[in-house]
C-alpha cells in the first residue's frame, strides 16, 4: 500500500470543487481511495462562523463559567454556545465538553476547531460528511471512494489520531465474523473499521498543525471479497461507555 501527498492544495475557500483541486494536481487510479481532511471540505463548504453568531444564552455561560472554574482561566461562553448548538447530546460538560455532534460522531467541543482559520473565526465540521465524501466523489472521474477524516482522541490512549467521519464509496468496515482464525477458531465478534484505519494512516502523511497537505490517496490497497458494513458509530444501546458516562458527573 503506498500513502501520496496531493501537492500544492491551494488555501481552499467557500465553493471551491474540491474534486477539481484534487484532479488537477494528481492522475487518479481507479482504484485509489481518496483521503480528505474535514477542514477543507468544511472551508469548502462555507462551516466558517463568528463567534459573534453565537450569543451565549444561560446554559452556555454556566458551563464557561464551570470551566473557567476548573482550569483557571477565561472561557469564552460564546463558545460553549456554539458546541451546544452543533451537539445533539452533551456527554460530559467538565473537566471539558464531549458531545454527539448531529450526524452521530462524539468528539471534543463538537469537533469545533480554531486553528487554521482567520483569528477570530471558528470552523465546524461539515453538517453531514458522508453526503460531502458522495459529493468529492462524483466529481472524480474515475468516481474513487472517498473518506473525509478529522483528528480524535480516544478513550483510554494519549494523543489523537485520524477517524473517518464520512465516507462514499466503499463499506465502512470489513466483517471477518464466521470467519476462522489460522487455528480453525471461528471468529464471533471481529469488525475491522477500515475507514477509520485509512484515516490514520492517511494522517501520517497529512500532518497536522501547517504541514498543508490536507488530501492523501491511498494506492495498492484492496477491501478484499468480505462482506461490508454500513455501520461506522456504536449503536447507543450497545454503548456501554455512552450510558455510564450519562451517569457520571466531574467531582472537582
Amino acid at each position: 500500500m503506498q500513502l501520496l501527498s496531493v501537492p500544492d492544495v491551494p488555501e481552499v475557500r467557500e465553493g471551491d470543487d474540491l474534486a477539481a483541486v484534487v484532479e488537477d494536481r494528481f492522475e487518479l487510479e481507479p482504484a485509489d481511495v481518496v483521503v480528505v481532511a474535514s477542514t477543507v471540505v468544511s472551508k469548502a463548504e462555507g462551516r466558517v462562523a463568528d463567534l459573534e453568531a453565537y450569543p451565549a444564552g444561560p446554559r452556555a455561560r454556566e458551563i464557561a463559567g464551570r470551566l473557567e472554574d476548573i482550569a483557571g482561566e477565561s472561557k469564552d461562553p460564546r463558545f460553549a454556545q456554539a458546541v451546544l448548538e452543533e451537539s445533539t447530546e452533551l456527554l460530559m460538560e467538565a473537566p471539558f465538553l464531549l458531545t454527539e455532534t448531529r450526524f452521530g460522531h462524539v468528539g471534543v467541543n463538537a469537533g469545533i476547531d480554531r486553528s487554521n482559520v482567520p483569528s477570530g473565526d471558528l470552523l465546524l465540521l461539515p453538517k453531514r460528511p458522508n453526503e460531502s465524501a458522495a459529493r468529492v466523489r462524483s466529481g472524480l472521474e474515475h468516481e474513487n471512494p472517498v473518506v473525509v477524516t478529522d483528528t480524535s482522541g480516544r478513550p483510554f490512549r494519549h494523543g489523537q489520531t485520524g477517524v473517518a467521519i464520512g465516507y462514499a464509496g466503499m463499506p465502512a468496515s470489513r466483517d471477518y465474523r464466521g470467519e476462522t482464525d489460522r487455528d480453525g477458531h471461528e471468529l464471533q465478534v471481529t469488525v475491522q473499521c477500515v475507514v477509520d484505519e485509512l484515516a490514520a494512516a492517511a494522517n501520517l502523511v497529512s500532518g497536522e498543525a501547517d504541514a498543508g497537505t490536507p488530501v492523501t490517496v491511498v494506492r495498492d490497497w484492496e477491501f478484499g471479497d468480505l462482506d461490508g458494513s454500513e455501520n461506522l458509530h456504536r449503536s447507543v444501546d450497545g454503548d456501554f461507555v455512552r450510558q455510564a458516562l450519562r451517569e457520571w458527573s466531574y467531582d472537582e
